[in-house]
């Protein structure tokens, strides 16, 4: 599955793309599109198959699950 997680800050953002990879999962920093409020500018772009809760973290503002061409809001840091 494919996923778009926003950050409250760039240093989330880059600290996340780094725990991903490190763990094995394909991940991308680009910058946020538009439709997407974020507090940082930059978005992490990601795949996997493994359930999105055991690693989302507390820098994490949403997750959008992307389906084709869709996005669907899973997550949202209420902080």
């Amino acid at each position: 599955m494919e996923y778009l997680a926003t950050f409250h800050t760039h240093m989330g953002a880059i600290n996340y793309n780094r725990y991903l990879k490190k763990i094995g999962v394909r991940a991308e920093i680009l910058p946020v599109p538009r439709k997407y409020s974020s507090n940082c500018g930059i978005a992490v772009k990601f795949c996997t198959e493994q359930d999105i809760q055991t690693i989302i973290n507390e820098d994490m503002e949403k997750v959008f699950l992307l389906i084709d061409g869709e996005e669907r809001l899973i997550y949202q840091n209420e902080q």
